[in-house]
């Protein structure tokens, strides 16, 4: 995927690549199976998260589909989990990388957790970190995978292409990846099962590429203004933390208007 139509739901190339996605995802739950895994549950999380073909998945999974999900892509994560794969991810906002965002596609240019500058990657180990639900897997372009290295260091990385531009990339047949995958998931297994969690305050920062978004994110409650495109919060815990996320991004989203944003 290197294209808005490759990501877009209802375009031809949608269409194909979201069989091709659907052949990752079964080629990850082959390899945690190889590794003993007893129970996999795939949470959809792009976009409209109806994208997976149900009909095609490994009958060992389960799916969770659908939107209106109160932890969007990390549903899921305060039950009973032993290890969380990042499959198909990408860098975040602002960062180089093959379509390079942080849930606004255009219009978020930067998200920052405690300082750090964060994609969703690291705003989803926060979260599981809390709960003591380890990374086992990220797969993704190479700068994926190097961001990946920092904030999961355990976990196994997979790099399916190489990134030329944000929208360009070496690619490998879907054959050679899905193997790669399937190793790389048994191999994250090892550092499977959850341990003791612990919860603590956060602040997250966001800049967005209007003035017009931030002054909309900036009416909720607990939402600070930072300069003319940039909102700030904390929360007391990172659960906390990716619901107010959640609400920032909604907010802000339906302020945009027209090819201006």
């Amino acid at each position: 995927m290197t294209s808005t139509d490759d990501v877009i739901a209802g375009t031809e190339p949608w269409q194909r690549f979201r069989r091709l996605f659907t052949g990752d995802v079964n080629a990850c739950v082959e390899g945690l199976h190889d590794a003993g895994a007893t129970d996999v549950v795939i949470n959809e999380a792009h976009a409209t998260q109806r994208n997976l073909l149900l009909e095609d998945l490994d009958p060992r999974a389960r799916m969770l589909t659908g939107r209106q999900k109160p932890l969007s892509m990390m549903q899921g994560i305060d039950e009973d989990v032993d290890g969380v794969v990042f499959l198909g991810y990408h860098t975040g906002a602002g960062a180089e990388g093959v379509l390079s965002h942080t849930y606004m596609e255009g219009s978020v240019i930067g998200v920052w957790l405690d300082g750090v500058h964060a994609g969703e990657g690291r705003l989803n180990a926060a979260l599981a970190a809390e709960h003591g639900v380890p990374v086992l897997l990220v797969t993704g372009d190479d700068l994926t995978c190097l961001d990946a290295a920092d904030y999961a260091p355990a976990a196994e990385t997979v790099a399916v292409k190489e990134c030329v531009s944000r929208h360009a990339a070496l690619c490998q047949s879907p054959t050679h990846t899905a193997a790669d995958i399937r190793a790389g998931a048994a191999r994250g297994v090892a550092v499977a099962g959850r341990s003791g969690g612990r919860a603590t305050s956060h602040r997250v920062e966001i800049e967005f590429a209007a003035a017009n978004l931030a002054a909309a994110a900036a009416v909720i409650p607990t939402v600070e203004r930072v300069g003319s495109r940039g909102v700030s919060f904390e929360a007391a815990t990172m659960t906390e933390a990716m619901k107010a996320f959640k609400v920032v991004t909604i907010v802000a989203s339906r302020a945009i208007e027209g090819v201006y944003g």
